[in-house]
């Protein structure tokens, strides 16, 4: 018995496999906001991540026939244009390797971690975005994409450990962001 995942919007794809260029626009437009939020939150810019959409989206309708139907539609583009957003973060620059920085993390006492500190959302997108890149990248991969450990080490090519030592000590920058943050303010107030 074979478990295909049941696409709500089947019919318009399999007339985007057909070759229906108003089926791909109805796709486009029912994905592309999204899509495209996924790729700002990993290259962090908004032209960029409008061309990396642009881009994914001609792969996908390039390559429909290969969407077996196995997972969601929405779950397999999204997967495209994380891995051309990496791609564009790759081709931006030449990626520095964190193990060869040298990096000062404080050390958090017990009791301050079970601090609860309201933030708003803003203040923690700004610390994330404070990050160094392969911090924020495993951040905005795990937390906020949902991808697992093993997932982001394929697409990054580096070990399953790496990814979950990197999600550790940036969780500990942010923290280390935010608290500071938060002590520069409460002296500018009094």
């Amino acid at each position: 018995m074979e478990n295909a995942y049941i696409n709500i919007h089947q019919e318009i794809i399999d007339a985007c496999k057909a070759g229906d260029r108003s089926a791909q626009f109805r796709i486009y437009k029912l994905y592309y906001k999204a899509m495209y939020n996924t790729s700002l939150r990993i290259v962090n810019d908004t032209m960029e991540a409008e061309d990396v959409m642009q881009d994914a989206f001609l792969q996908a309708f390039q390559r429909i026939d290969s969407y077996t139907g196995q997972g969601s539609f929405g779950s397999w583009l999204k997967r495209i244009v994380t891995n051309k957003s990496l791609d564009a973060i790759r081709k931006r620059k030449v990626q520095v390797s964190i193990e060869d920085e040298k990096l000062d993390f404080p050390d958090i006492a017990e009791e301050n971690r079970e601090e609860e500190i309201q933030l708003q959302v803003t203040e923690v997108k700004a610390a994330i975005a404070e990050l160094p890149e392969e911090y924020c990248l495993i951040v905005t991969l795990y937390l906020i994409e949902e991808y697992t450990h093993e997932e982001i080490s394929e697409m990054l090519g580096i070990s399953n450990n790496l990814s979950r030592t990197r999600l550790v000590r940036a969780k500990q920058k942010i923290q280390h962001i935010l608290k500071e943050k938060k002590l520069r303010s409460s002296f500018n107030y009094n």
